[in-house]
């Protein structure tokens, strides 16, 4: 199992950015999904997180900006981020609980995507 994160950039504060993450592999279930940011010199901080349900939250600096979804068809989880701000600067990484058949479920790490948003 694979997770593709795409979507990074550069911006200028106040725009928008939307990250994709794919999921493939052999999958037999994808469970909670979510994006964590990391700053270099600093630990990797949770941003949101959806579940299979569609129960979603988010960090309280996400809250209000950013949106967490899924495509279940497509294995993906998706983060549009608005009203973008130099502090949101980081590598993004998606992160999802999969479960490759009935009894195994580990936790997978996308590569990470860079997010540069200029003031």
């Amino acid at each position: 199992v694979q997770l593709q994160a795409s979507g990074g950039g550069l911006v200028q504060a106040g725009g928008s950015l939307r990250l994709s993450c794919a999921a493939s592999g052999s999958i037999f279930s994808i469970n909670t999904m979510g994006w964590y940011r990391q700053v270099p010199g600093k630990q990797r901080e949770w941003v949101a997180t959806i579940t299979s349900g569609g129960s979603t939250n988010y960090a309280d600096s996400a809250k209000g900006r950013f949106t967490i979804s899924r495509d279940d068809a497509k294995n993906t989880v998706y983060l549009q981020m608005n009203s973008l701000k130099p502090g949101d600067t980081a590598v993004y990484y998606c992160n999802a609980i999969i479960s490759v058949n009935v009894v195994l479920t580990t936790q997978y790490w996308g590569q990470g995507t860079l997010v540069t948003v200029s003031s």
